[in-house]
């Protein structure tokens, strides 16, 4: 007599084979050219925590990994991209916090939800913000700065890399804290919105560690406030606004995401090879050299950093009352 196995039985083998399958996809994994977007464009902040990464994986892994810059829309159009693209590791977003926690509040229609369409794999760095100012500006220090900015009555703008972003945002706690009249010019990116900063066009702007420090060694802006808890080791001389005596504190991070439904094998991988490039020395010395913190962590526990992150910016945005038509 024939014994047929019962249906809660043939489920478990079928659930057991699928992890298997799962399990040794992800072994696999890079199965060819991996796609890095970065949903800004080149030459940003967001390039010089995906470019080390890209490298060392590359190396490590035997595959390329090519990263593809797609600016616009306050890093939305990029990153919508990748939630649409097939969820097997073989497309990667690399972004700010802009897009993942911020944008969902500031933006009335976006095309995709960070929260449902995208999985958290780890976060790759984090960095305090630097007021800096074009040094035809007279002012030393934020109360020279304020002093200035107040005998401009209005006619004074400040630069961002785009709506939406840490930097847009940070600029306007410091107005609101300030009670200062001043016009925000968005850039599509930080790269461009530093160009206009170094050839006089925009006076200030908030701009992180990472992208602004080579200018600040130039010499061609000054630095006049950090927004991190502590100075930065980078720039020691340079207050923090709350030395200034304002309650501002700030930063600027840069995480990992695939698409939604990733099998967690493969997020998990992805995540332990990245682990791997972040402890090497070459991403280690662009820590160093951009004054910014290691924050590698699980999928799990970035996952739950997103979420804290998203209530906190939901907050800042209502309360600055910025929105983006």
């Amino acid at each position: 007599m024939r014994v047929f196995p019962s249906k809660g039985k043939s489920l478990v083998f079928a659930l057991a084979a699928t992890v298997l399958s799962t399990s040794a996809f992800a072994q696999n994994w890079p199965t060819g050219t991996v796609t890095v977007v970065v949903p800004w464009p080149a030459g940003g902040p967001s390039d010089i925590a995906a470019r080390p990464l890209a490298k060392g994986l590359t190396t490590d892994l035997k595959q390329s990994f090519v990263i593809d810059n797609r600016g616009g829309g306050g890093g939305n159009i990029g990153s919508a991209a990748v939630t649409r693209a097939k969820p097997d590791g073989q497309t990667l977003l690399i972004t700010s916090s802009a897009p993942i926690v911020i944008n969902p509040s500031l933006y009335k229609k976006m095309a995709f939800d960070p929260a449902k369409d995208l999985i958290p794999v780890t976060n790759l760095l984090r960095a305090p913000l630097v007021l800096v100012a074009h040094p035809s500006v007279p002012a030393k220090n934020v109360k020279e700065l304020l002093a200035h900015i107040q005998s401009k009555k209005g006619q004074f703008s400040y630069a961002s890399a785009g709506n939406g972003t840490p930097q847009h945002l940070t600029g306007e706690l410091f107005r609101g804290v300030t009670k200062l009249d001043m016009v925000h010019v968005p850039y599509k990116g930080s790269a461009p919105a530093i160009s206009d900063l170094l050839g006089g066009h925009i006076p200030i702007m908030f701009d992180s560690t990472i992208a602004i420090m080579p200018h600040i060694k130039s010499g061609k802006v000054k630095p006049i406030a950090i927004s991190g808890n502590k100075r930065s080791p980078l720039l020691p001389d340079v207050p923090t606004f709350a030395e200034a005596g304002l309650n501002i504190e700030s930063y600027a991070w840069y995480g990992l995401f695939v698409p939604a439904k990733t099998p967690k094998a493969i997020v998990d991988k992805i995540n332990a090879e990245s682990q791997k490039v972040m402890k090497q020395p070459d991403f280690q010395r662009v820590l160093a050299d951009t004054g910014t913190e290691y924050v590698g962590d699980t999928p799990e526990n970035f996952a739950k950093f997103v979420q804290a992150e998203s209530a906190k910016w939901s907050k800042i945005v209502k309360d600055s009352g910025a929105t983006v038509d």
